[in-house]
This record gives structure tokens, C-alpha cells and sequence, in this order.
């Protein structure tokens, strides 16, 4: 038996390109899209990230960036809003007041605001969530949403 010892993503900062130019044609193909690579600015970004969660994070970041990017680059848009939910800095990062919260309530605005971002499709929600279709859906139910109306022209 052989060890291979590998360090950690942030001591191999010079991986990161080509790990997400791996990851973008492994999501391209999955989801059907032809993102053709990371604008410079996101990419700083992504090397700039400590990866706690190494290459399964970077994963993550990347199938969620090109599910979601509505461009041919995937831009800073696209990857610091999970680089800051992942840190910490986003909508889990709050003080928890004294009367407590419903939390029904947070999840059930979760719910409805990932649908909307998603343009009423279920299966982005479920993603930007980082949840299954099927986990998604069951929440959805539970709590008898309604679908997001779409505007129809007059």
C-alpha cells in the first residue's frame, strides 16, 4: 500500500484554474450549457477563497456558478454570493433576537425566494438552496406554496 499525501486546495492555489476549467466542462455537459470559461475578476475571487471543503467545495461553487450564470463567462456575480454564503457573511449570519424566531417562517421565505430567483423553476431553486429536487419539493408542499405568478402581457 501506498500513501499519497496531497495537501489542502489553499496550499495548492495553482490547482484552482484547472480544476474549474474541469468543472465547467463537467457542468456544461450536465446541464446542457456552454459557459466558456471565468472572467479574471472571479477567478481572483475563487484563488483568493481559503477551501475549507477543498476540491468538493470548489465543486459545489462551480455547478452552482454555471447552473446559474446568465452569461458565457461565469462572472463575480455568479461566484460571490455562494463564496459569501459559504463564509459566513450572508443570510446565516445574523443576530438571533432575545423573543427567538419562527423558523417556519425563515424557511418558508427561503423557499419562496429561491423559486423566484429561479424564475419559477423548481429544480434551480432546489440548487441554490443546496437541497434535492425531491427534498425541495416535499418543503414546497408542506407548506402549500403557491407558485410564483408569471407577468402576462396585456
Amino acid at each position: 500500500m501506498v500513501t499519497i499525501e496531497l495537501p489542502p486546495l489553499r496550499e495548492r492555489k495553482e490547482d484552482i484554474f484547472a480544476l474549474t476549467e474541469f468543472f465547467i466542462k463537467k457542468y456544461n455537459q450536465e446541464f446542457g450549457k456552454r459557459l466558456k470559461g471565468v472572467e479574471e475578476n472571479a477567478m481572483k475571487a475563487l484563488m483568493d477563497y481559503h477551501w475549507p471543503g477543498n476540491i468538493r467545495q470548489l465543486e459545489s461553487v462551480i455547478e452552482r456558478a454555471v447552473l446559474m450564470s446568465e452569461t458565457p463567462f461565469i462572472n463575480l456575480k455568479d461566484v460571490k454570493s455562494e463564496l459569501r454564503f459559504l463564509q459566513g457573511t450572508g443570510i446565516v449570519d445574523f443576530d438571533l433576537p432575545d423573543e427567538g424566531i419562527n423558523f417556519e417562517d425563515i424557511e418558508k421565505d427561503l423557499l419562496r425566494k429561491a423559486m423566484s430567483k429561479a424564475n419559477g423553476v423548481a429544480t434551480k431553486a432546489a440548487k441554490l438552496l443546496g437541497m434535492s429536487y425531491k427534498t425541495f419539493w416535499y418543503r414546497w408542499e408542506k407548506f402549500n406554496l403557491q407558485s410564483p405568478k408569471k407577468d402576462t402581457p396585456s
